[in-house]
């Protein structure tokens, strides 16, 4: 059974499968690490400029660990959950101090590296080194509690251990790399997560969600909860020269190691200025409140474009706070929000001139 489910799901991967991915060419332990890490969470048509960009900068993992975090962090602004960026920047250091810049070869080890779990590893292995392990990303998990018919939501434990029972039982020893990435691709392209094309699935004949005509029902949904609202205030300090002060926010947290507008909550705007700079505003600007959401709640911002009528000789903090040109902007990691309210604020400086 577990041979012909895999014989069925490789010749489709033959026909229709994806070939020609970034990280399929060239393959190497480095490269393929970096696309799993940048593919958690993330779809593949947004990852592939991502990859281009990150791997002419750091084409080896010794160019990675030598790079300085801001420099990781400006090429991932944009791709979202930065924790991932610092853990590949953590591991390729681990890696090449630890390890002698030798990437380890098997499941358990590479789960040693920050940010790297059983699936991601999974894949590591059976791409770059074409030895069999079983992968069980969220695509994966989707066509095997289809097809099993595996009830529950997989983030519980024992749901969550049924399916990797199934896709360790389902996983060849021949054709182990084509398998993991045919996996992959059959969720993505065709076991969709709404819209599943099961007259297009090699796995059609015996689906058992198909055969229900459940296919929606699997697998189980997360259960829900209310999405908190929480809110805060950016204060954009803007010198006479059109800079902007920035801070770099510490990790863990949201926008670990990226650089934000400070933030004010129950302090008043002028008396944050006063005492940052010594002077007063020339004027306070409140911008429009806009919403960004994470996974776990929704943060309403509120920006306040705060002018100076000098040229800030403040003392910055090295290394955590900096006035940014935005003439000559330096490369550094940028909260998402941070990057939308730089681009306005550019404009805004343009139309002024």
């Amino acid at each position: 059974m577990a041979t012909d489910f895999s014989k069925r799901v490789l010749g489709w991967f033959d026909q229709h499968g994806r070939h020609d991915l970034p990280w399929q060419r060239d393959t190497t332990p480095y490269r393929v690490w970096v696309s799993e890490i940048m593919l958690q969470q993330t779809q593949v048509k947004t990852v592939i400029p991502y990859f281009a960009r990150f791997m002419a900068a750091f084409p080896t993992i010794d160019r990675l660990a030598q790079a300085d975090e801001d420099q990781v962090l400006h090429l991932w602004t944009g791709l979202g959950y930065y924790a991932r960026a610092r853990n590949l920047h953590k591991a390729a250091k681990y890696v090449c101090q630890e390890l002698n810049g030798q990437f380890p070869e098997e499941v358990d080890e590479l789960c040693q590296l920050a940010g790297v779990g059983r699936s991601t590893a999974g894949a590591i292995v059976s791409i770059s080194y074409g030895k069999r392990a079983a992968i069980l990303d969220g695509n994966v998990k989707r066509v095997l509690a289809r097809y099993r018919s595996v009830d529950g939501w997989p983030g519980k434990t024992a749901v969550h251990n049924r399916l990797w029972e199934i896709a360790e039982q389902y996983t060849p020893y021949t054709r182990s790399a084509d398998f993991t990435q045919a996996m992959m691709d059959l969720g993505a392209t065709v076991c969709t997560r709404s819209s599943p094309q099961c007259d297009r699935c090699p796995l059609f004949e015996d689906c058992s969600a198909r055969c229900d005509a459940k296919q929606l029902n699997y697998p189980g949904k997360k259960p829900k909860k209310i999405t908190p609202i929480k809110s805060t205030r950016f204060l954009m300090l803007r010198d006479s020269m059109g800079d902007l002060w920035l801070e770099k926010r510490s990790a863990p947290g949201i926008w670990g190691g990226l650089w934000c507008f400070p933030e004010a909550h129950d302090v008043n705007e002028t008396d944050w200025c006063i005492d940052r700079t010594g002077r007063p505003p020339a004027y306070v600007e409140p911008w429009p409140i806009f919403r960004h959401t994470f996974s776990h709640y929704h943060l309403d911002i509120e920006p306040l474009l705060i002018q100076l009528d000098f040229q800030s000789e403040q003392v910055m903090e090295a290394n955590r706070q900096l006035w940014y040109n935005v003439r000559q902007p330096p490369q550094i990691g940028l909260a998402a929000p941070v990057v939308g309210l730089l681009q306005q604020l550019a404009s805004h400086n343009e139309a002024q001139e």
